[in-house]
């Protein structure tokens, strides 16, 4: 029943959201690497002027690898285009050299805001010093900018809050309580995020606090040994070295014992750990639980399927929107919504910070938090 009021409520607050900001401009995705400018268009804000009317902000994303950083570029695009700002927006295919080049061209433009998804979260120092000597405010997305003064502040989900969330599905749906008083254990592995983002280390962090316990008292056993972040952390988010670790933790460590658990960070971990399993001769009578994040269109359709049990759902309208709303106030001068002043340190300053809050999603709810929520359409999941 909880669940069920949750969804209702997300639809419904989605549902006004996304009427209140939509009649925005195209959401098609630049070439890799490219910049796609759209002018201002004519829509007017809830008071009725045009809130953006000759502005423009710059937004840099990772890459198009992930259909997630897609869906958030094309969902503040759009957003940003129905309050009449024009946008740059530009992907770094995952190449830290390419995102400092098109965030310097952003700021030889003289846009008015940057929205920063890093690459790598710490190595953009030198140009967020310039946007700042120019006088341009920064906003990081769901990547919080390391080393820095010069970020006004950050959206982004409970990243701790969703390692949280996979660590405590994994203690209900396989009853670790029941397990450690029948002296029973089960195997794990563990495939964690890019050592360069900070929200990998918050999320490591969040799994760890729930699942250690069940480690030191055996009711969990990771055979390979690698329960650290730096054992686990995979560059770049990798869903290729991902495979390959599993596939080796498979023949070197699994060859007479199923792996129960495999503990994702990520749905590209998980879509390369299914592949290592299959290669390996599992399954479904041996198929283990499988987390990951994102609830990417894929990872949904392998949640139906069965090849993967849960993902972590965090909407991206709801993480554009917030955005959109603190660079709309950013540049109009005024104070936006936030609701963490003390979590996220960037090592120079702590960043004010607006949260949203993540949701496990499986077979069991997908219908209600993805489908009646209009994330997905019952159509693109039969695809």
């Amino acid at each position: 029943m909880k669940k069920k009021l949750i969804a209702l409520l997300l639809a419904l607050a989605m549902g006004a959201s996304l009427a209140a900001c939509g009649g925005g401009g195209g959401t098609t995705q630049s070439p890799a690497g490219g910049t796609e400018t759209t002018p201002a268009g004519t829509e007017t804000g809830s008071g009725g002027e045009q809130t953006g009317a000759g502005k423009t902000v710059g937004i840099a994303m990772p890459t198009q690898s992930s259909e997630r950083w897609i869906n958030d570029g094309a969902n503040m695009k759009a957003q940003l285009e129905a309050l009449g700002y024009e946008v740059v927006l530009q992907y770094a295919e995952d190449d830290v050299q390419m995102q400092v080049s098109q965030i310097e061209n952003m700021v030889a433009q003289q846009v008015d805001c940057l929205v920063i998804a890093a690459v790598d979260s710490g190595a953009l120092t030198t140009v967020e010093a310039q946007a700042k000597t120019a006088g341009i405010p920064i906003i990081a997305y769901d990547r919080l900018l390391m080393d820095t003064d010069a970020v006004s502040y950050y959206a982004s989900f409970d990243n701790k809050g969703v390692g949280t969330a996979i660590a405590e599905y994994i203690v209900e749906h396989k009853d670790l309580e029941a397990a450690k008083a029948a002296g029973e254990s089960y195997t794990i592995e563990f495939f964690m995020g890019s050592p360069d983002d900070n929200n990998a280390v918050l999320l490591y962090q969040g799994i760890m606090e729930v699942l250690q316990p069940y480690l030191d008292d055996g009711t969990l056993v990771c055979k390979t040994g690698r329960t650290s972040f730096d054992d686990t952390c995979i560059l770049r988010w990798s869903q290729e070295e991902a495979q390959k670790m599993c596939e080796n933790y498979l023949s070197g460590f699994y060859a007479d014992e199923d792996l129960d658990i495999i503990c994702s960070a990520f749905d590209g971990f998980a879509y390369g750990c299914r592949s290592a399993l299959e290669a390996a001769g599992y399954t479904e009578a041996n198929w283990p639980m499988i987390t990951g994040q994102d609830a990417e269109l894929m990872a949904t359709k392998n949640i139906i399927s069965g090849k993967q049990t849960m993902s972590i759902y965090k909407d991206t309208r709801l993480l554009a929107e917030k955005c959109v709303t603190m660079v709309n106030a950013v540049i109009n001068g005024t104070e936006p919504e936030i609701n963490d002043t003390e979590t996220y340190d960037n090592g120079v300053m702590v960043v004010p910070s607006y949260l949203c809050t993540p949701l496990a999603v499986d077979k069991d709810n997908y219908q209600e938090l993805l489908v009646d929520s209009g994330y997905y359409t019952a159509e693109q999941l039969a695809e």
